[in-house]
């Protein structure tokens, strides 16, 4: 299971490389460390309304029950045909999940646990995972309580022989092409479908490996998500005086 990816791509090179026809990210920093509830940037649309907007990385069940507590979904799908699932299969629910590299759990050589990252070679291309999304009401965390967002998870398969060696279960579905890019946001499901397919093997590398909560390129422990917007203080009332 992917937990972990990182976008360090130029907001600029996105948006040039996805024909972008509007941008919503604001002013987007490199994103070395994404993990499960943080903001990422996914693309959707048709050619000619291209959008490249910001996401919470984790969908909810379709059939899911709203029971008042944190809802914070999914963030890998391997199953998508089921009733969790398939209603978010149209295009208008599909989108590309950019990034430059993930991670998967390993051993490290020193015995402690970390991560293995892959990466296309070694100077990390952008490329994308097989996205869905959706916009949402309801609580991600019990501080924020019940609002609106935008959320979206992504497609894994069985993994090919560079992920397998170190997470044997699945891998991201992986886009690499201009084509799988425009299949995935706009062909029919049954077209689509075909995209749910690992990697060849031989593609992929691994690229680093590092501590746990440590992040490639980055020094110390990144502390929170830097995307999640800071919530308002709550307004004071003053206190009324006393009439005794």
């Amino acid at each position: 299971m992917c937990n972990l990816y990182s976008v360090t791509t130029n907001q600029a090179a996105l948006r040039a490389l996805v024909n972008a026809f509007r941008d919503d990210l604001g002013n987007l920093p490199p994103l070395p460390g994404i993990y499960p509830d943080y903001f990422a940037p996914v693309v959707r649309g048709m050619v000619t309304e291209r959008t490249l907007s910001l996401a919470r990385w984790g969908l909810p069940s379709l059939v899911g029950i709203d029971d008042g507590k944190p809802n914070r979904g999914n963030t890998n799908i391997r199953r998508p045909w089921l009733d969790d699932w398939k209603g978010y299969l149209v295009p208008e629910n599909r989108c590309l999940v950019p990034f430059n590299r993930f991670s998967e759990p390993t051993k490290l050589d020193s015995g402690e646990s970390g991560n293995a990252w892959f990466a296309l070679d070694e100077s990390e291309p952008l490329l994308f995972f097989a996205g869905l999304r959706t916009s949402w009401r309801g609580m991600r965390r019990k501080d924020e309580g019940v609002t609106d967002h935008e959320v979206f998870g992504f497609l894994t398969t069985q993994p090919n022989d560079v992920v397998g060696a170190i997470h044997e279960k699945a891998m991201p579905v992986v886009l690499t092409t201009p084509e799988e890019w425009e299949a995935w946001l706009g062909a029919p499901w049954s077209e689509a479908r075909d995209l749910q397919r690992p990697l060849p093997n031989g593609v992929l590398q691994i690229v680093h490996r590092t501590a746990l909560k440590y992040l490639p390129g980055v020094e110390g422990v990144p502390s929170g998500d830097p995307l999640r917007p800071t919530p308002k203080p709550k307004r004071e009332e003053p206190e009324q005086p006393s009439l005794f």
